[in-house]
């Protein structure tokens, strides 16, 4: 556990000091959910009913975008051999940098929802199901995602292919957490969907961190 914590103190800092990587991924949820509307009706009715789509795909993309991220600086300035060399447990360091990742990333874009919601005319109930589906479904998508940045983090343009390996994992969490706010929305329970997302995440950081640990030294050592 100090290791973890060690190493999460480290990734914060890091990432408090690459400020641009933080904010790349609030300003696309931003630019496309301030498009859409434009592209496709200004209407409030029809932007009600499509809000829980849009701001979960936005965030599925934003998510998406900074993946990439997660071990690529490590691995361009040699440290991510020295983690995978540690003697320390390297399933736990792995975990402190996904959990970063998620608090850099995931985390804000919970905070920001609620004011594009609005934007979107999605009524106010259906805020506490919007933040809490984003807060538990982008912990998922950073646990799932790993396995993917790892897998890619030798390639200099792997971010296709990152796409293509976890956007497969990630429709079933996008399916559930737009079901929930479009529940709340209609005044219906929604806290069944997020607990399947919720599961989903528990389940994956059981087992992800070693495969991130396994897909990490391949990368390395190819």
């Amino acid at each position: 556990m100090s290791s973890l914590t060690l190493m999460l103190k480290r990734e914060l800092m890091l990432a408090y000091r690459r400020r641009v990587d933080l904010v790349n991924p609030l300003l696309f949820f931003l630019m496309v959910v301030t498009l859409f509307p434009l592209g496709v009706s200004p209407d409030l009715e029809k932007l009600s009913l499509l809000a829980p789509g849009i701001l979960w795909v936005a965030a599925l993309l934003s998510t998406l975008l900074s993946l990439d991220m997660m071990f690529r600086n490590d691995y361009d300035d040699g440290s991510l051999e020295q983690i995978l060399l540690s003697a320390k447990t390297v399933e736990w360091l792995v975990l402190a940098k996904i959990i970063a990742h998620w608090l850099v990333t995931g985390v804000p874009l919970m905070l920001m929802s609620p004011i594009l919601a609005t934007m979107l005319a999605l009524p106010l109930h259906a805020l506490p199901a919007l933040m809490a589906s984003i807060f538990v479904g982008s912990l998922a998508f950073s646990l799932l995602g790993s396995v993917g940045a790892a897998l890619t983090v030798g390639l200099r343009k792997g971010g296709l292919l990152l796409a293509l390996l976890v956007m497969p994992l990630f429709i079933p969490i996008l399916i559930f957490g737009a079901s929930s706010v479009s529940a709340a929305a209609q005044m219906l329970e929604f806290w069944a969907q997020i607990a399947y997302i919720g599961a989903i995440a528990l389940g994956a950081a059981a087992f992800v961190p070693w495969l991130t640990t396994v897909a990490l030294k391949i990368s390395v050592n190819t």
